[in-house]
């Protein structure tokens, strides 16, 4: 007797290998977006970056959009020390920004605002998103850090309704929850993953279905941890 398949959803890409696994245990991953980001074309932007590369800076990139975004408009090796927020944004730093020194990770905004704050940083440029969350450039500003914003992406929600349950649903950044939440409503048994803390906060505001916190902040590895936890239920 073939056994009933469990079923998850992904509001983000995942490795082809993760979602192959994950069939081997009869657990269907399907993926849906509840967002889309796009890198500002803007020549006024190319001109900024482009100048930026060229100066031994302090950077911060909180999202592997923004690195895209800026990786693509670099021309040159940069000589910048480089603090950062997640693994998988990492890793694509590591790749398209290989002169690059990574100087500090950690796996949300506050903790990486007080590695900076600790290495006694004054002046650093935060590549971001248009809708950008507040706690690190407020913290770093509140110690005294002379922080500048470069907007580089913009994020806009898209609608999907849900048309099956699901085991679990796993969330990657607060705004795919915000857009995830405004036409869809889970049932109490739906377990729910979370990149890191912000985004279960986030997730806490709309639910208050079991939250798991991912152990790394990698979305693979949270997909991995998602299977493990509906396979053993």
């Amino acid at each position: 007797m073939e056994k009933t398949k469990k079923y998850l959803l992904t509001t983000r890409p995942l490795a082809k290998a993760v979602v192959e696994e994950a069939a081997t245990k009869n657990i269907v991953i399907e993926e849906l977006s509840f967002i889309e980001t796009n890198a500002v074309v803007d020549p006024l932007l190319t001109e900024k970056i482009q100048g930026l590369s060229t100066k031994k800076l302090t950077v911060v990139f909180t999202s592997m959009n923004a690195v895209e975004a800026v990786a693509n408009q670099i021309k040159v090796a940069v000589d910048w020390r480089i603090y950062c927020m997640g693994n998988t944004t990492k890793k694509l730093i590591q790749e398209k920004l290989p002169s690059a020194q990574i100087t500090g990770t950690a796996d949300n905004a506050e903790s990486l605002a007080q590695e900076i704050l600790d290495d006694e940083i004054e002046n650093a440029v935060f590549f971001c998103g248009n809708i950008r969350r507040d706690e690190l450039p407020q913290k770093l500003r509140s110690k005294g850090v002379k922080i500048e914003e470069v907007i580089v992406y913009e994020t806009t929600e898209i609608q999907n309704l849900l048309t099956r349950q699901y085991e679990g649903v796993l969330f990657f950044s607060p705004s795919a929850v915000h857009s995830f939440f405004k036409l869809n409503k889970l049932p109490q048994q739906t377990r729910l993953f979370a990149i890191g803390k912000t985004t279960k906060e986030t997730i806490r505001k709309y639910a208050d279905n079991k939250i798991i916190i991912a152990q790394t902040a990698d979305k693979n590895e949270l997909a991995k941890q998602a299977v493990a936890y509906v396979a053993k239920a």
